[in-house]
């Protein structure tokens, strides 16, 4: 009977209840159709791949790559971040269902006949002191009628996502970076191997002035002229060793290795080939793609749900509670039936006068929101700029490795001239050294175009964020 009066009171509370604050939709940000590139040029062309890296034919990059997916440190802390989240929404989500807890013990108690009430009388048989045996149950059920418990899991489910996020993020970002380094790397040590070969043939021209000079054929100032060329060289060398060194030092830590298993790059290799084009997308793409983006949209998820579970705050709570107990002066009679003892009942508290501070929580909720609105529309923003200013890049690098291409080319020749003129008497030296200095500069650009090019290249897959399939499957390890 009793049972059915409590259910009687409490279905109109329940119909009547509802999940309070904004029902979150994710926002439309207006976004370009196309990318203005102000004529730049296009970069329209191969479609990117998840492993995007694979583009640049590079096994020993592939190697790189994949150990640090397994071992940066970065990505770890970013798997912890999630385990702790799934932790966190386990917690909130316990508070929606009944708690139960279980207690027993034992008492041994009695009264002083010295003090009040009990010294004002005497009562033949009163039990000054005896034994309490106890053990039961209590239970608790705040029942969520406003949905306050509802938006705190609904948030920390949202919290969940964009901490996973992060971690497609860190596991981008960390592609990019160890592709960079690493060619980084390989731009170094092909500079380094051009002045070592300019370095070769500058001691040659260096020997040759001075056999003229012996011969009475050429002057001082010639062999000085070459003296500092080959100084100015030699000078650059260890420039180019200290990049290498820092690149390989940079490699270590992202792999999370030793250095002495990177060594074997010192061997020397090529700088990675870019391909001709890679196809961008648009803009809207980017929405779904970079992981930066989602995980600022699901913080925004997350922030809204936020308010409602404030707003629950104002509304009145409904629990459930009671406990049921075997009491007993005597360990023998604890099971007995007549042992018993229960309570069972609603309760109902409704914050009345609060200061103004559950509306204060409330505002800091709506504020928050509305940062983290901005904060989506500004990564939004962000990101399309950043692969603008990537395909801005990767385009004019290459048409300036085309130009490069045919400075190196005339300058040999105009090498090759001036010193057959010199050697006929028909110019100076230092129209040689002027030759010289210009091819050594060509081909250094070169280089440096080339490894630009590549850096362009990986600036561009990181900002549409690139591999995030591959991400995505790698989430639930």
């Amino acid at each position: 009977m009793k049972r059915r009066m409590v259910i009687l009171v409490l279905a109109p509370l329940l119909a009547a209840g509802c999940t309070v604050g904004p029902n979150y939709q994710a926002p439309e940000v207006p976004v370009e159709g196309a990318y203005e590139l102000g004529g730049a040029g296009s970069v329209a062309g191969v479609a990117a791949d998840a492993a995007w890296w694979g583009m640049l034919k590079d096994r020993q990059l592939d190697g790189l790559i994949a150990g640090a997916v397994a071992n940066n440190l970065d990505v770890q802390q970013a798997g912890a971040r999630i385990r702790e989240a799934r932790a966190q929404r386990a917690v909130v989500a316990g508070a929606e269902g009944p708690q139960l807890n279980a207690a027993g013990g034992y008492q041994r108690t009695r009264f002083s006949q010295n003090a009040d009430p009990y010294s004002a009388f005497q009562v033949p048989g009163f039990p000054w002191e005896f034994n309490t045996y106890q053990a039961g149950f209590d239970a608790g059920w705040e029942i969520d009628l406003f949905g306050g418990t509802r938006r705190a899991l609904e948030a920390a489910t949202d919290t969940v996502q964009a901490r996973e996020e992060e971690r497609h993020a860190a596991l981008v970002s960390l592609q990019g970076e160890v592709a960079r380094n690493y060619v980084e790397l390989r731009g170094y040590q092909r500079q380094r191997a051009l002045a070592q070969h300019n370095l070769d043939s500058q001691n040659q021209t260096l020997s040759l002035t001075r056999d003229r000079v012996k011969n009475g054929v050429g002057s001082d100032l010639d062999v000085s002229r070459a003296a500092a060329l080959v100084a100015a060289t030699a000078a650059e060398v260890p420039l180019y060793d200290r990049g290498e060194w820092q690149a390989l030092h940079r490699l270590a830590v992202l792999t999370n290795q030793p250095l002495e298993k990177l060594m074997a790059l010192r061997e020397g290799g090529t700088i990675p080939e870019a391909p001709e084009a890679v196809m961008a997308g648009v803009p809207a793409d980017l929405l779904r793609r970079r992981p930066d983006i989602r995980r600022a949209e699901r913080e925004l998820a997350a922030a809204t749900a936020r308010v409602g579970a404030a707003e629950a705050e104002l509304y009145p709570k409904l629990s459930l509670t009671g406990f049921f107990n075997l009491q007993s002066a005597s360990i023998e009679d604890l099971g007995a039936w007549r042992s018993r003892a229960f309570s069972i009942g609603p309760a109902i508290s409704w914050p009345i006068f609060e200061s103004g501070r559950l509306h204060a929580a409330v505002a800091v909720r709506n504020a928050q929101q509305q940062e983290a609105l901005l904060a989506y529309e500004q990564a939004v923003q962000g990101a399309i700029a950043e692969v603008r200013d990537q395909m801005v890049a990767f385009a004019t690098e290459r048409r300036r490795q085309a130009a490069l291409a045919e400075a190196v080319t005339a300058d040999r020749d105009a090498l090759d001239l001036a010193g057959k003129l010199y050697a006929q008497g028909l110019t100076d030296f230092l129209t040689v050294l002027d030759a010289q200095r210009q091819l050594d500069g060509a081909e250094n650009a070169q280089a440096r175009s080339a490894a630009q090019l590549d850096e362009a290249l990986i600036g561009l897959y990181k900002a549409l964020g690139g591999g995030w399939r591959n991400q995505e499957v790698m989430s639930d390890e």
